[in-house]
C-alpha cells in the first residue's frame, strides 16, 4: 500500500468514544507526506492513529495486535481455559482461540496470512519510522509539538518491537522506510532488538513531556492517554528487567514510583477505571458503544457460554486455586457464572460490558503495580532483600493492597518464589505478562509440560511452542527470513 494513501486514510479516520484525542478536518486527496508534517494538527493525528489502531480490537475479528495479547497469551499459557464447544466451531475467530489454546498455531490461517501480531506491529513500526523521518525534516511544526511527537514515535516503535521480540524471538529490525531494503531483511538477534528498544526508549524519555497533554500537545490534561516520559521510564524498567539489567530496572521503576503526585496504588476496584492514579498510560476505547474489549471477551453472561457472542473462556482452576481466600483480588478481580451447577470463574478487572454504558474504563497499557513488582525483583537480584527500600518492602505494597499480610520470605530464593507467585496473581490476563514471565524465568517447559495435557485434550507441550510462527506470507516474500524452529 502506498505511503501517501496510508496517510490519507490515517487523517480521515476519527476516533470514537468520549473526549477524542484529536479531531481534524477531512483532508483533501492532494495531501502529501511532506504537507502532513507542516501542520501541528495533522502531524498529531498520525501518532493518534497509532494508539487508536492498538485500541481497536474486535471480538469478531481474527486480526489482532498488542491489546489482544491479554486474551491470546492467556490462552496459550496457564491462565485461561476454553469451553469445549469451541472445538467444533466453524467461526474463524473461535478457531483462532482454539489454536492458541492448544499452541498448534501454524495450522491457523490467520498466522499464515500475517494477521496475527506480526503484520499489525510492523505496519505500526512503518508509521513510526515515517513520522521520525518527517518530523526530523519539518521546519514548520511548533517546536514543543515536534519534540513530543518525535518522542511518541520512538516510544511506539520500541513498544511494538518489545512485543514482537517476546512473541517471535529474533526478527527483522526495521528503522527506516526503505521498503525495498526492508523487504529482504534477515532476522536480527533478540539482543540486537532489545538494544534498539532501549535506545528508542532512552531517547523518548528525554523528549516526552513529564505531564499528560491534551490534543494540542501544548496544554496539560487529566486524560492519561498520550505517552509521557514516565511511560518511557516504565517500559525501560520492564525491558531492563527482561534483559537482567537489575540496576537500571530498579532505577527506572524508582523514578516512576517517586512521582507520587501523579501515581498511587489505588483500591482494587478503582485500578482499571479511566485515569485512575494507578494508570501510567492507557488507551481510549474506540469501539463504538463499549468500554473495553477485555470485558466483552471475558465476562461470562448469566446465560452461559456462547459461540454467538464469543464468550467462551474461563479462568484455569489452577490459577483460581492459587489465590488464598483472604486475597482481595480473588473477590474483586474475579467473578463467576454458574452453568448447569458448575461455577466458572472469569477475569473481572474490567467490569463494564453493557452496550452504550458510560465510558468508565480505559484499556490499561502500563500501571504502577507492575513497577513495584519490577523493582522488587530487581532488588532481590541485587541482594536488597529486607528492610526499607528492599525487595520485601516493594512486594508488601502489592500484598497489602490485596489485603494480605507482609511476606515472610527473607532469602533471595524465597523472595523470587514469592515475587513469581505475586506477579501471577497481580498481572493475570494483562497483555501477556504471564506468558513472557514463564519464558524469561526459564520455567515455561516445567509449567506447560504439566498444563498442556490438562488443557488441550492430552496433547504434549513442545519447547518450540514458546515462540509464535512467523507468517508464511512473510517467509515466502523474504528469501532471507527463516521460520522459527518447529514450524
Amino acid at each position: 500500500m502506498k505511503s501517501k494513501y496510508l496517510l490519507v486514510v490515517f487523517l480521515s479516520v476519527m476516533l470514537f468514544g468520549c473526549e477524542k484525542l484529536v479531531e481534524v478536518s477531512s483532508p483533501t486527496t492532494s495531501i502529501t507526506d511532506a504537507s502532513v508534517y507542516e501542520n501541528d494538527a495533522t502531524a498529531i493525528a498520525v501518532l493518534t492513529r497509532i494508539y487508536s489502531t492498538i485500541s481497536n480490537v474486535s471480538n469478531t475479528s481474527v486480526s489482532f495486535s498488542i491489546l489482544s495479547l491479554s486474551l491470546y497469551a492467556g490462552l496459550g499459557a496457564d491462565e485461561l481455559f476454553v469451553w469445549d464447544g469451541v472445538a467444533n466451531s466453524t467461526n474463524l475467530y473461535q478457531i483462532m482461540q482454539y489454536r492458541f489454546f492448544r499452541n498448534d498455531l501454524i495450522e491457523n490461517s490467520n498466522f499464515q496470512s500475517g494477521g496475527a501480531l506480526w503484520t499489525p506491529c510492523y505496519q505500526l513500526i512503518y508509521y513510526c519510522n515515517q513520522a521520525i523521518e518527517r518530523i526530523g525534516a519539518s521546519t514548520s511544526l511548533t517546536p514543543a509539538v515536534a519534540q513530543q511527537l518525535l518522542g511518541e514515535a520512538k516510544f511506539s516503535r520500541a513498544l511494538c518491537n518489545f512485543y514482537l521480540v517476546n512473541c517471535f524471538g529474533g526478527l527483522p529490525l526495521v528503522t527506516n522506510t526503505d521498503y525495498q531494503n526492508n523487504a529482504l531483511l534477515a532476522k536480527s538477534s533478540s539482543e540486537t532488538i532489545y538494544k534498539q528498544v532501549k535506545t528508542d526508549l532512552k531517547e523518548a524519555y528525554t523528549l516526552l513531556s513529564a505531564d499528560y497533554l491534551d490534543a494540542t500537545l501544548l496544554t496539560s490534561s487529566s486524560e492519561r492517554v498520550r505517552p509521557t516520559k514516565w511511560a518511557a521510564a516504565a517500559l525501560l524498567a520492564r525491558v531492563s528487567l527482561y534483559t537482567s539489567d537489575w540496576a537500571d530496572a530498579e532505577t527506572y521503576a524508582s523514578e516512576v514510583i517517586a512521582q507520587n503526585a501523579l501515581f498511587d496504588t489505588v483500591a482494587l476496584d478503582n485500578v482499571f477505571l479511566k485515569n485512575s492514579k494507578e494508570t501510567i498510560w492507557a488507551l481510549q476505547p474506540v469501539i463504538t458503544g463499549w468500554n473495553t474489549q477485555d470485558a466483552l471477551n471475558f465476562i461470562i453472561p448469566a446465560t452461559g457460554f456462547s459461540l454467538s457472542t464469543n464468550n467462551t473462556m474461563y479462568i484455569n482452576p489452577d490459577l483460581l486455586n492459587s489465590f488464598s481466600d483472604d486475597d482481595g483480588r480473588k473477590s474483586h478481580w474475579l467473578n463467576k457464572t454458574n452453568i448447569s451447577g458448575t461455577d466458572y470463574y472469569y477475569p473481572y478487572k474490567y467490569k463494564s460490558a453493557t452496550q452504550n454504558a458510560a465510558v468508565t474504563e480505559y484499556p490499561m497499557m502500563m500501571r504502577l503495580g507492575e513497577q513495584y513488582l519490577i523493582r522488587a525483583e530487581a532488588r532481590a537480584m541485587l541482594g536488597k532483600l529486607s528492610g526499607d527500600n528492599s525487595a520485601a518492602s516493594d512486594l508488601n505494597v502489592i500484598r497489602r493492597r490485596a489485603g494480605l499480610a507482609s511476606t515472610d520470605a527473607t532469602t533471595q530464593t524465597s523472595l523470587m518464589t514469592a515475587i513469581q507467585h505475586e506477579r501471577r496473581l497481580e498481572l493475570f490476563t494483562e497483555l501477556g505478562h504471564r506468558w513472557f514471565d514463564l519464558k524469561r524465568w526459564s520455567i515455561i517447559d516445567q509449567v506447560m509440560t504439566v498444563m498442556t495435557p490438562i488443557k488441550a485434550d492430552g496433547q504434549s507441550w513442545q519447547t518450540y511452542q514458546q515462540l509464535y510462527p512467523i507468517p508464511n506470507s512473510n517467509i515466502e516474500a523474504d528469501p532471507n527470513l527463516e521460520q522459527n524452529t518447529g514450524y
